[in-house]
């Protein structure tokens, strides 16, 4: 119990050190496709997809950047399995539109959630609040009993918690459970792709350990 709480409290640390740096930049992810930089093994995606997924959320970050004047709107692109969620808010529904189209039309994505806010944009202290929350947040998941935090991306935006990844029914609940319990969360809302408990279990399982090498006397 003390190594998993002191893994919880070493993770919330890194990730509050990683949001007073990296304010504005990239969205903190949690037991996602990334972990400095490297692809995370326990994903439960292959790791062609994992490379796609980030692709995807380049090509598409890329576009709405051209083509979506920066006073106009403040997006963020994450993608799952080929599922792209757009978090974040627009000053218009045209423009909420046509940041969903962008998404919808962009190479090799599967389905678009567009939950980008007709609002106006956050401030700096209210994502700022964001990343703190999704710090707690990354703590509570590891910590989180039957959740699977390697399986599971993460972003939170506006005091909302996304929520993705491949999990059976009883890890998701378990997973929007635990995150509904950190302080700052207003809503959680679930972007899984569910799975079967049977498959969740194939995933859970260990690997065989290789055969002892015997030694000739």
């Amino acid at each position: 119990m003390k190594s998993r709480q002191a893994r919880a409290a070493a993770l919330a640390a890194a990730a509050v050190i990683g949001a007073a740096g990296l304010a504005g930049c990239a969205p903190l992810v949690v037991g996602g496709a990334m972990a400095g930089g490297a692809l995370v093994a326990a994903d439960r995606r292959t790791v062609g997809i994992q490379i796609e997924d980030q692709a995807i959320e380049l090509r598409v970050s890329r576009t709405i950047a051209e083509r979506v004047p920066r006073e106009a709107a403040n997006v963020s692109v994450t993608s799952y399995n080929r599922k792209v969620l757009l978090t974040g808010e627009a000053t218009t529904e045209a423009t909420r539109a046509q940041i969903g189209e962008i998404a919808a039309r962009a190479e090799n994505v599967r389905t678009v959630v567009n939950e980008v806010f007709v609002a106006p944009l956050t401030t700096l202290p209210q994502r700022n609040n964001d990343l703190a929350i999704a710090a707690r947040l990354s703590a509570a998941l590891l910590a989180g009993q039957d959740v699977p935090s390697s399986a599971v991306t993460t972003k939170t935006q506006r005091g909302i918690v996304y929520l993705m990844g491949r999990v059976s029914e009883a890890e998701g609940e378990a997973t929007a459970r635990a995150a509904s319990r950190v302080t700052g969360v207003q809503r959680v809302v679930k972007v899984f792709d569910y799975i079967s408990a049977e498959e969740a279990a194939q995933f859970k399982r260990a690997p065989e350990a290789p055969p002892e090498t015997t030694r000739k006397p």
